[in-house]
């Protein structure tokens, strides 16, 4: 019998390392993971939620002092948690989703685009007209500044929801058409993202697509560098020197992300990590995204004159710029939220740390459920439009409610998103903690 035990023990802990050796070690209460500091952060819930109550990781072996009872009920007890924290694959969640999931219908696709482009030409458009007037050129300084503030909010928030379907453009997602689909997605995505926005239309997707596939991987992950706390003190001055003026370069985030090429790669003059590999041909194609950028620029620039183009153009960029930041950086950020590495990684687990948060159903909706919709995003991100991601997410929680899993969905009511985001911001920046990172599993 005791030959027995033994044998079921070693196959527990066997299986343990062996059905999923890559799963991601999802904490909970009464949880820590060995040898990881605490967090050196006030901010953060994680480490305050894990109580050093066991003082053995996830799939780590038994002591030897235990006995082979213990040893067995142990490896299975780490068994069973390791299949409750590993989120389905990929083939699972289709079959959670309704067909029209995948409908991807080009002229509802084109009717957003149409709608979006019209509220940013009429925006844009009262903007100038005011800005043009006799009446608005007869106030001082600061009152010409209070009237048109209002107006560039609307106009950038308008920006915003814009470079949404361009987003849509960049995965492919406006047209799926045999034919004209990959022209469609190109003429869309360089109107909204290369003229609208002024965001290079080719270069963005290129890493933005390496984002997807390496969502919440510690080094592989685009869009977002993650810092160790604990390893502050080794970083570059540079990096160190950042990080105590943080928020005064905030609102110029997405400016540094695209042109100067942090931490990604430059989008404009095509150096930093994510050109590696890429060809000449590839190079060419992307700088026509560029030519259309400074093109836009230039002619509205000399057209308006320099204030005029500042006020009209440049102020309601700020704005979208801000919009963008701000969804990007609060997806992928939440505190309980964790990073893998090469040993941990996969697909489905970097994209169930992202995380769902309701604005607010008209903000959503105008924005696209870029929000509320960015867990079934990063799942589909090729495959599922704008419009199906409401319904779709619906379904992906009634599927993970049925597995018994809805702790690996992340869903946060942030109606509070502007203050959310600078408290996010202001306490963490880029930092994560020792204990969000898996390194085993």
């Amino acid at each position: 019998m005791v030959q027995v035990n033994g044998a079921i023990a070693a196959a527990g802990v066997i299986l343990t390392w062996t059905v999923s050796p890559c799963c991601a070690f999802v904490p909970s209460a009464g949880h820590q993971i060995v040898g990881s500091p605490p967090s050196s952060s006030s901010s953060s819930s994680l480490a305050s939620s894990i109580t050093p109550a066991d003082d053995y990781n996830i799939g780590t072996i038994v002591p030897s002092l235990q006995t082979e009872d213990e040893a067995m009920d142990q490896g299975i007890s780490n068994f069973m948690n390791n299949r409750d924290n590993e989120p389905p694959k990929l083939g699972q969640v289709v079959k959670m989703l309704p067909k029209e999931t995948w409908d991807v219908d080009t002229p509802t696709s084109l009717f957003y685009f149409a709608v979006d482009m019209l509220a940013v030409i009429t925006t844009m458009g009262f903007l100038d007209a005011i800005v043009t007037s006799d009446l608005y050129h007869s106030w001082p300084t600061y009152q010409q500044a209070l009237s048109v503030m209002p107006l560039q909010i609307l106009t950038g928030f308008a920006m915003w929801c814009t470079w949404c379907i361009g987003h849509d453009a960049g995965h492919g997602v406006v047209s799926k058409d045999a034919k004209y689909g990959k022209a469609i997605n190109r003429v869309v995505g360089e109107i909204t993202h290369s003229m609208v926005c002024l965001t290079p239309f080719v270069p963005w997707a290129l890493s933005h697509r390496k984002h997807h596939l390496g969502h919440n991987h510690l080094e592989k992950d685009y869009s977002h560098q993650w810092c160790i706390r604990e390893e502050a003190e080794g970083y570059h001055p540079a990096v160190k020197a950042s990080y105590y003026v943080r928020m005064f370069y905030l609102p110029f985030l997405y400016f540094v992300y695209l042109a100067v090429g942090i931490p990604d790669g430059n989008h404009v003059f095509f150096t930093g990590r994510m050109w590696e590999g890429h060809s000449m041909k590839e190079k060419a194609d992307a700088a026509i995204s560029v030519a259309v950028s400074f093109a836009t620029a230039g002619t509205l620039w000399s057209t308006m004159g320099t204030s005029d183009f500042a006020v009209v153009c440049m102020v309601p960029w700020l704005v979208m710029a801000f919009w963008l930041y701000m969804v990007t950086y609060l997806q992928h950020h939440s505190e309980d939220g964790k990073v893998y590495t090469d040993d941990t990684f996969t697909f489905e687990r970097g994209a169930f740390e992202t995380v769902d948060r309701d604005y607010g159903k008209w903000v959503n909706r105008m924005s696209h459920h870029m929000m509320d919709g960015h867990v079934m995003h990063h799942l589909f991100f090729t495959k599922v439009p704008h419009y199906r991601l409401e319904e779709a997410t619906a379904a992906l929680r009634k599927g993970m409610e049925e597995r018994g899993q809805t702790h690996l969905y992340k869903r946060i009511d942030t109606p509070d998103f502007c203050q959310e985001l600078i408290k996010q911001y202001y306490t963490n920046w880029f930092y994560i903690d020792e204990a969000q990172v898996v390194r085993e599993w």
